[in-house]
């Protein structure tokens, strides 16, 4: 596989969500319309609103044509990677055309900061599955975790989610990011939980830190407090946790690159990347071993799991 083409395919990786998840970025690294405070890639570097063509769409198609060809068969097309899809101005055409490829499901995984643009609600009509993030109840916490482009404005969001979920006929799934101190305190909680009610979502799936996030100060909820939590948004909500993937058939070959285009979207622990590139565990090891004697990579400890992550200018 050439190096292009891990440029904007990557994986599948292990999802808590999603199963095993083929990635397209549509964005440069770090293009986003929120610089989250949890965030596991870091501070947002283009802080926009601006919808362009990022990346062109038949180079995307290329690579994925390449992908599903070539590598182990994922549960998911998903968009999502370094930034917010819905800023690649022809999403529309590329949910299009990646449905006239596959007959493996699209998922958009999008923060919901724009789906208050019509346009952007009708670019995703082709998708099967969207799944929207909302992470405060009110504009001031909004404001503190989300950290959103000036433009963006809470009660817009929040009208955009709703009038969404009202004309999309498949599946959304709504993720609720909780932070320790912050917004992992019950009232706010109860504010999140009416919103999620008046956007009405197949499922609510309650989240928390577990990777290194952007911020010192964001800290995970422990699960007993999350559990809890999530009784408070009724019927259809769970706590959402490390999924763990059917095991891969087969062995494959592997690439140094792959991993490094798997890690600079997301740090991963050994067992998976294993499981998301379908690899024995051992040989993934003795490569991050490698990696790492190379100062390409570098473990970093978290709630008692080592994850790889990718070093910069390396």
């Amino acid at each position: 596989m050439s190096a292009a083409t891990r440029r904007h395919v990557y994986g599948p990786v292990p999802s808590h969500r999603l199963g095993r998840s083929l990635g397209v970025d549509l964005v440069p690294f770090k293009t986003c319309a929120y610089n989250c405070i949890y965030c596991q890639l870091g501070r947002t570097t283009d802080l926009t609103i601006t919808r362009r063509e990022y990346v062109p769409v038949d180079e995307i198609l290329i690579q994925l044509r390449e992908k599903l060809r070539t590598g182990p068969t994922p549960d998911y097309v998903s968009l999502a990677g370094s930034g917010e899809p819905t800023l690649h101005a022809r999403i529309g055409e590329l949910i299009a055309g990646i449905k006239r490829l596959t007959r493996i499901p699209v998922a958009v995984l999008t923060n919901g900061s724009l789906l208050s643009m019509r346009d952007i609600q009708d670019a995703l009509m082709e998708a099967d599955l969207v799944l929207p993030s909302l992470d405060a109840g009110d504009s001031d916490l909004f404001r503190l975790v989300n950290r959103p482009h000036a433009q963006i404005e809470f009660d817009a969001m929040v009208d955009g989610l709703a009038v969404f979920r009202e004309r999309f006929t498949k599946p959304v799934w709504l993720e609720v990011m909780l932070l320790a101190g912050i917004t992992g305190i019950r009232a706010e909680v109860e504010k999140i939980a009416a919103l999620a009610r008046r956007i009405r979502p197949e499922r609510v799936q309650i989240n928390t830190i577990t990777r290194p996030p952007c911020e010192e100060f964001a800290y995970p909820v422990s699960p007993d407090v999350m559990a809890a939590f999530a009784r408070l948004f009724g019927r259809g909500a769970s706590v959402v946790s490390e999924h763990r993937p059917r095991r891969a058939a087969g062995s494959g070959t592997l690439a140094d690159g792959d991993i490094l285009a798997l890690l600079t979207r997301r740090p991963c622990t050994a067992r998976g990347i294993s499981k998301g590139l379908g690899l024995h565990l051992g040989e993934i090891i003795k490569r991050l071993d490698l990696l790492t004697d190379r100062g390409a990579v570098t473990p970093v400890r978290k709630n008692g799991s080592v994850f790889f992550e990718t070093v910069r200018g390396a």
